[in-house]
């Protein structure tokens, strides 16, 4: 029997999978917020993994654009900020997962980018109000090609951010403050993940803001590029 809707439903957001014609659907997008040490400290939040856990924030799938885009700059800020990421594709259900069992749940790899209306961001954190405004925002989430690697860990690896040829961003993945693995056992207490669920793992040091027609590229040693191009103001 067809579903007779009101109008028609979006399409499946979805990303190309390196060596192959099929398409990663996409279920969720999560983010780790605050998980390279220099960073946290140039937010003025520095974290004490010893007395302090992970935590997250979701954008809605629709947010998701592909790597090569150029999208609009955002309404409301004065303040668009990049944040280059390395991004874990999970590839099958889980749940409590142990960290030593995370490795069976990961499908591949991406590189992204988190885009954030800083401003906003910072006005709702000082005043304890959500972040949404400032971070689920109309095509933010960047993310490249998924690169299959089932069964791998990255433990290590230059991660870099340039806009117009300028490096801004450079460290390396094995300064995560919480690692793959950690991260996947932590966030499958709080939820059952699924294939096609993308974790943006944390951005290192160096964010910064963006203006119209600047053009942003980014890498992860061992997974790929990402590249993206600010559009004018809408």
């Amino acid at each position: 029997m067809t579903t007779n809707y009101l109008w028609t439903p979006p399409a499946v957001q979805s990303l190309p999978v390196r060596g192959s014609d099929q398409r990663l659907p996409i279920h969720r997008l999560f983010f780790v917020g605050r998980n390279y040490h220099a960073h946290a400290v140039e937010m003025g939040r520095p974290v004490d993994k010893s007395v302090e856990r992970p935590f997250y924030f979701t954008k809605a799938p629709s947010t998701l654009v592909e790597s090569g885009a150029t999208v609009a700059y955002p309404p409301e800020t004065q303040n668009y900020h990049f944040e280059m990421e390395l991004v874990v594709a999970i590839g099958k259900a889980g749940f409590r997962i142990a960290a030593e069992h995370a490795h069976e749940y990961i499908y591949g790899y991406a590189c992204g980018l988190d885009m954030t209306r800083r401003d906003l961001q910072l006005v709702a954190r000082d005043k304890g109000r959500p972040w949404d405004l400032g971070k689920d925002v109309e095509q933010s989430s960047v993310a490249s090609e998924i690169v299959p690697m089932a069964g791998t860990v990255i433990d290590s690896g230059a991660i870099e951010l340039s806009v117009n040829g300028a490096v801004k961003q450079r460290s390396d993945v094995d300064k995560l403050i919480w690692n793959i693995r950690e991260i996947i056992a932590d966030l499958s207490l709080f939820y059952h993940l699924q294939p096609g669920d993308l974790i943006y793992t944390g951005t290192p040091e160096g964010v910064g803001a963006v203006v119209p027609g600047d053009k942003i590229t980014g890498s992860v040693a061992g997974v790929g590029s990402v590249a993206l191009t600010v559009g004018a103001a809408e």
